[in-house]
């Protein structure tokens, strides 16, 4: 058995890391709906084809055509990202099993805000496109509002991405627009969004809802596209290191100043693991945009 004491750095224990995982990925809208690709190196290849061979009406003894489908090469990198959660010295007489078992949730949200944010609007990333920002590029953007009524917006924004020849197939948006959503009727007086215990629904397609830190509202009421076209790679493998004598400035303590592992006789624990984003096909995501206020 291992204790945090002997093992200083290293891989999180196999159980552990399938457990951050799966709460990363209940806490992250953006791997909930993305298409989500294993890699086994810091850069993958993933072929996508975007027209497929095509199919002809043959006559009795014509020769049949042919046809080629056409592909696309997008490369994904993966990142690393990092969180540090400081524990105290106690810890470190506990099994390495025992500790992540204690501190798994603090990870992953961590790392699942980070993602979110990231993913979706590009929040210190290290990514080149976000989905907010691909959006923005496509002028696939609609103001909320401009159609009267949110519904309306919401197929006006749909219509955008349906144009560039894609279906919508999720919403994503932050936790304050759920009553605005819970009001929409249609001409029957029936509700157009459907909430649910496993799935909430909008015009047929998921809506999920991003933690707040995860999703900028100033930007965007709700972003939506076709998330076939949303591509996460992740990396095998979360690491740790344990820190003793750092000073931790995102850390405050109760006198005004930053963390100090040695001083408040504390360690940390730095867990990082890499992961990549890329938008696919950037006309495939519109954005509701936050209605304008009027200066007085």
């Amino acid at each position: 058995m291992a204790f945090l004491k002997d093992e200083l750095e290293g891989f999180v224990p196999t159980e552990q890391q399938k457990e951050i995982m799966k709460e990363i990925t209940l806490g992250s809208t953006l791997l909930k709906l993305s298409k989500v690709e294993p890699m086994k190196s810091d850069k993958k290849t993933i072929p996508v084809l975007t027209e497929g061979p095509g199919a002809y009406w043959v006559g009795e003894g014509d020769r049949i055509q042919t046809s080629s489908a056409q592909w696309i090469h997008p490369e994904i990198e993966a990142k690393k990202i990092a969180v540090i959660v400081p524990v105290t010295k106690e810890k470190l007489a506990d099994t390495v099993i025992d500790v992540f078992k204690e501190i798994t949730p603090e990870i992953a949200k961590a790392f699942y805000l980070t993602i979110d944010s990231a993913g979706l609007f590009g929040v210190n990333s290290p990514f080149a496109k976000s989905l907010f920002s691909v959006a923005k590029d496509s002028e696939n953007l609609i103001e909320n509002g401009t159609g009267n009524t949110f519904d309306i917006d919401v197929s006006n924004a749909m219509a955008l991405v349906e144009t560039a020849g894609h279906d919508v197939t999720g919403f994503i948006g932050h936790r304050g627009i759920k009553n605005t959503l819970r009001t929409l009727r249609d001409t029957n007086g029936n509700q157009i969004y459907v909430p649910g215990v496993t799935q909430n629904e909008l015009y047929g397609s998921t809506v999920e809802f991003a933690s707040n830190g995860g999703f900028d509202k100033t930007k965007a009421d709700l972003i939506m596209g076709n998330f076939d076209y949303s591509l996460v790679g992740i990396r095998e493998g979360i690491k740790y290191e344990i820190l003793k004598e750092a000073t931790l400035h995102s850390q405050t303590m109760s006198d005004g100043k930053p963390l100090s592992l040695a001083e408040n006789d504390m360690v940390a624990i730095k867990a990082t693991m890499r992961l990549g984003f890329l938008p696919i096909k950037e006309d495939a995501f519109a954005a509701i945009t936050p209605k304008a206020t009027t200066q007085g």
